[in-house]
């Protein structure tokens, strides 16, 4: 599906509503007032369509003051995210390119998020790791200001090692699905020897209780994989400080394009892709090779400002005017 029309009159609307409509929340913000428009009073997106041979009637509403509801099939859900479980969806948008030129707390909240999305068991995981560096963070502030004893660290201390050892191990696994996919996308886009490193060591007790002093003067938790990074490299070169921009956003690509096939895979049901803008910046060659690959992957909708940008035809052309999205004839 193609939706086309000038900048500025509501493609990325488009697009993002459809995320809300399948994940229960924007790509672009957490603060869900943002979603509606000015001057009214709420907003509702209603999508209908199938997960493989399932139907699905998605709705979503948005009321300030009462919170987002959601229902699927008629059933209300207990929170909108929840539609998560239910149909994937991966976005592009321009923004996405801070995954690979961001700062590692970038990379580390992807890459985390696509291990949820590969492996739903363990998709609490790096929030539960968080919640125990900030319980012990919390401890290791009372500690240095005597209003706690040492042993109240060790409980937090076990837990951020378990929790923090487990989830190093559960991205290294991440990586090494998402690895050679990644580097053939990558390779088929023109950027060769593509690959991701992981930066970090899982934590121990003892290696924590070696920094204790330090973390006590700090009081944070100096060690773990809330520092850790993962590194994109192509030719050896890391993209991030020595990448272009055209670079940075094929790896971007690549890695969409990669994890859509592993979802497809090992779900037996490809995801929804959200494309924006992606072909505004791609010479003639790369856009024939990502619409081939689109093509293949499943339902997809690509916004562009001119049908011709796009070299292949598309099942549904869409006309994106102020206000309205119309069929084109």
């Amino acid at each position: 599906m193609l939706a086309v029309g000038p900048n500025g009159v509501g493609k990325t609307n488009l697009l993002e509503s459809l995320h809300v409509a399948t994940q229960g929340f924007s790509p672009r913000t957490r603060q869900d007032a943002q979603l509606i428009r000015f001057g009214r009073s709420g907003a509702r997106v209603a999508v209908r369509g199938r997960r493989g041979t399932v139907p699905l009637e998605i709705e979503v509403v948005l009321e300030p003051g009462s919170g987002k509801r959601a229902t699927l099939n008629g059933a209300p859900l207990r929170a909108a995210e929840q539609l998560r479980s239910e149909a994937a969806t991966l976005v592009f948008t321009p923004d996405r390119l801070g995954i690979v030129k961001g700062a590692p707390a970038a990379r580390r909240a992807y890459f985390d998020r696509v291990l949820g999305r590969l492996t739903p068991s363990r998709a609490q995981l790096s929030a539960d790791y968080g919640a125990a560096v900030g319980q012990r963070n919390a401890a290791l502030r009372r500690v240095a200001g005597g209003y706690s004893s040492r042993d109240a660290l060790a409980p937090w201390t076990e837990q951020v090692a378990s929790l923090g050892a487990a989830l190093v191990a559960s991205r290294l696994e991440t990586l090494a699905l998402l690895g050679p996919p990644f580097a053939e996308r990558a390779g088929e886009l023109g950027l060769a020897d593509a690959e991701l490193r992981y930066e970090g060591e899982p934590p121990t007790e003892a290696a924590l209780e070696e920094r204790l002093e330090r973390d006590l003067d700090r009081g944070t938790t100096s060690l773990g994989p809330h520092l850790d990074d993962v590194v994109v490299l192509a030719g050896g070169r890391e993209l991030r400080g020595f990448g272009s921009q055209g670079e940075q956003r094929l790896a971007v690509l690549a890695l969409l394009l990669a994890e859509a096939e592993l979802i497809a895979e090992r779900a037996g049901v490809p995801p929804l892709l959200l494309l924006d803008d992606v072909l505004s910046e791609l010479d003639p060659a790369r856009r024939r090779i990502l619409a081939a690959r689109v093509a293949a992957a499943g339902q997809a909708l690509v916004t562009a400002t001119d049908a011709a940008m796009l070299p292949a035809e598309p099942d549904q052309l869409l006309t994106v005017e102020p206000g309205a999205v119309r069929e084109a004839a």
